[in-house]
């Protein structure tokens, strides 16, 4: 349980807000004010803090964001509201102190890095953006310092939550809300972790939950078009600014020395007067002066395997259990992170890394000889081509027959719907359009626009709406071409046992649990 520090009061808050200028006025009763001294409770230590009205006790702060209706208030003095921060007044609802602010977002994370005494302090943190291979990442680097530190490192995914260094929580967002990530930073802090490892989205950004966080290493992977929609982000230029806030948050960089746009982060962690440490899956990096430079490259006996070297040094040839490329590349990623947060290069647990599985990616079911079934996150243009072209470079000379199951979501990420199809097209023969998350949208609409963008003429299509049927179509086709080596990727949602439709989550078997069930497995 995540301990408050009892010096939180109305009045250090009031400091903390006009320390960072977003501060408006201070509103009790018919009285305005830039000043707490003598505003009732002013030095009284605030008992807690919360942004849902049903959690209010006695003394609690109550951050009022988001899609907040003024009827929430109506009783609220009953429960013992103390204070509420917001960016405009509710004093016909509420005789609690109101603390007007600039942006609520904002004044919400400073406020909860201050409630929970600053346990950022208390860690190492590690942030890491992408469009691709955050998770994979993230559990990685987790595991070479979780070894190296015998188990106090904690993780923030889009998957699972970690604060004790061995004990997993499913997650709800890939980068919680500030108030919830300082609450489990504190906690993680309170069990003895030193270091975090969380990834970090750009919506992270653009809604600023994590706002005045600085990370020690900040590491960016990649950058390819994503999440682009009227709730999201309206141009790939947002979305990318977005990500690119990390750098001027971060104390050192780690970057992929292949990343588009690379020239220009270069020049952003210039600005920020911060270090960078390349990385990269080939042999010669660009050159820039850094005193750590990781290199991977695939081990020339064995197809799957993987030799990592850090300034011209080789380590031992290694094997992931999750296979591919890309996950090769995420390797030399966790490598050069782990090196920038202070694990030697030559530290054993360095090899921890080789014995993780990410719930839902890459995850291998074989049927027989003539049929293998992948399940996989991979949901937009870039995680589709190199899940694709990993088929290809690994399978190739038996010349597969690769079917893609897949839907996408509906409401956001509008941009998916076309690139998951282009990171298909010319190597896919068939492709299945189905339904993944489609809230509010028609998912047969959703399919079909999907499929509008198969532009191979020798391609088939299809359209099976419920995700179960589509995974056991997938599957009974693939027996039909039992002359050919078949590949079916199920791909989209990875291990999730939900669908959100009409706003709400739908219990769904599982891809995992689908495709065993289908195969006898």
């Amino acid at each position: 349980m995540a301990i408050r520090p009892a010096t939180f009061t109305l009045a250090h808050a009031v400091d903390v807000l006009k320390e960072h200028h977003l501060l408006r006025e201070i509103v009790h009763g018919r009285r305005w004010t830039l000043d707490a001294t003598g505003l009732p409770g002013a030095n009284r230590p605030i008992g807690s803090i919360t942004y849902d009205t049903r959690k209010v006790e006695p003394g609690s702060m109550l951050f009022v964001k988001g899609r907040f209706k003024p009827e929430f208030l109506d009783g609220i003095d009953g429960k013992g509201l103390a204070v509420y921060v917001a960016e405009t007044e509710y004093a016909d609802r509420t005789q609690a102190i109101g603390v007007i602010v600039e942006d609520v977002h904002k004044a919400m994370s400073l406020l909860s890095a201050a409630f929970y005494g600053m346990p950022q302090n208390e860690l190492k943190v590690i942030g890491i953006t992408g469009t691709k291979g955050k998770t994979t990442t993230a559990y990685l680097a987790h595991a070479i310092m979780n070894g190296h530190s015998h188990g106090h490192c904690a993780l923030f995914s889009s998957v699972n939550l970690c604060l004790d260094g061995h004990t997993m929580l499913e997650s709800k967002l890939t980068t919680p809300e500030s108030l919830d990530a300082f609450r489990m930073m504190r906690e993680a802090a309170d069990n003895g972790m030193r270091y975090l490892v969380m990834e970090v989205s750009s919506q992270a950004y653009k809604v600023d939950r994590v706002h005045g966080l600085t990370f020690d290493v900040g590491a960016f992977l990649n950058i390819s078009p994503d999440h682009i929609s009227d709730i999201e982000h309206p141009t790939f230029e947002d979305y990318f600014r977005c990500k690119r806030r990390l750098i001027a948050n971060s104390r050192s960089l780690v970057l992929g020395a292949d990343c588009d746009h690379h020239d220009l982060l270069v020049q952003d962690a210039a600005e920020a007067g911060i270090k960078v440490t390349e990385f990269a899956l080939h042999d010669a990096l660009r050159g820039l002066d850094s005193p750590a430079q990781v290199i991977a490259r695939v081990d020339p006996g064995n197809k799957a395997g993987f030799i990592v070297s850090v300034n011209g040094s080789d380590h031992a040839p290694m094997e992931l259990d999750m296979s591919g490329e890309f996950n090769i590349a995420n390797a030399a990623a966790a490598v050069a992170i782990a090196i920038e947060a202070g694990v030697p290069a030559s530290d054993p647990s360095i090899a921890a890394m080789c014995r993780v599985q990410v719930p839902g990616r890459m995850e291998r079911i074989k049927a027989d000889d003539d049929l293998l079934v992948y399940i996989d996150f991979a949901h937009n243009y870039l995680s589709v081509k190199s899940l694709v072209d990993e088929m290809v470079r690994t399978y190739g000379e038996r010349h597969p027959r690769i079917t893609l199951v897949s839907g996408t979501t509906g409401g956001k990420a509008i941009d998916r719907r076309e690139g998951i199809v282009k990171g298909a097209l010319g190597r896919v023969e068939s492709f299945i359009f189905t339904l993944d998350d489609p809230n509010y949208e028609d998912p047969t609409d959703i399919a079909r626009q999907m499929q509008s963008y198969v532009t191979d003429p020798a391609a088939l299509t299809q359209i099976v709406v419920p995700r179960e049927r589509a995974i056991e179509k997938a599957i009974a086709d693939a027996y039909e071409h039992a002359d050919r080596f078949n590949i079916v990727l199920v791909i989209g949602k990875g291990d999730e046992t939900r669908n959100i439709i009409d706003g709400r989550p739908v219990p769904y078997e599982g891809d995992g649990a689908v495709v065993r069930r289908v195969l006898g497995k």
